[in-house]
């Protein structure tokens, strides 16, 4: 991608990642422990917020408060973001992110991003009571 990158419209994508982490992670879905959960991602000196919601959308926030929307997968080991006017990137994903530790990645693009994870703890299932009788 050129200048007008995801990044650029939206902001850094960042992940955080713990390559030492791969071995001891048995169970773990690619995708489930920022699901539901944000990572702040620095690029140039700016830093965005993307926002990984639940069903693959997408919301990176500028430092000005500004959101664009987009949308987010998993594909052969990267994590892909693209906005709705036609940019992606992908990011190696290959390990777990952990909270709050930051990793630099770089992307199809070529642009290198430092990813933080504010959480990643795993969504719970929800379950909604049927009441008393059931």
């Amino acid at each position: 991608m050129n200048k007008t990158s995801v990044a650029a419209l939206g902001g850094a994508f960042l992940i955080a990642l713990a390559p030492q982490a791969a071995a001891a992670q048995t169970g773990w879905t690619p995708g489930m422990e920022i699901t539901g959960h944000a990572v702040q991602v620095q690029t140039g000196g700016v830093t965005n917020t993307i926002y990984f919601d639940p069903g693959g959308n997408a919301r990176i926030v500028t430092p000005s408060g500004s959101e664009v929307q987009g949308r987010w997968s998993v594909e052969n080991q990267n994590l892909c973001l693209s906005t709705g006017a036609g940019a992606r990137e992908c990011f190696p994903y290959r390990t777990a992110f952990q909270t709050g530790r930051a990793v630099d990645l770089t992307s199809s693009c070529g642009a290198t991003s430092r990813w933080t994870p504010i959480s990643t703890q795993p969504m719970q299932p929800t379950f909604q009571s049927r009441g008393e009788r059931g």
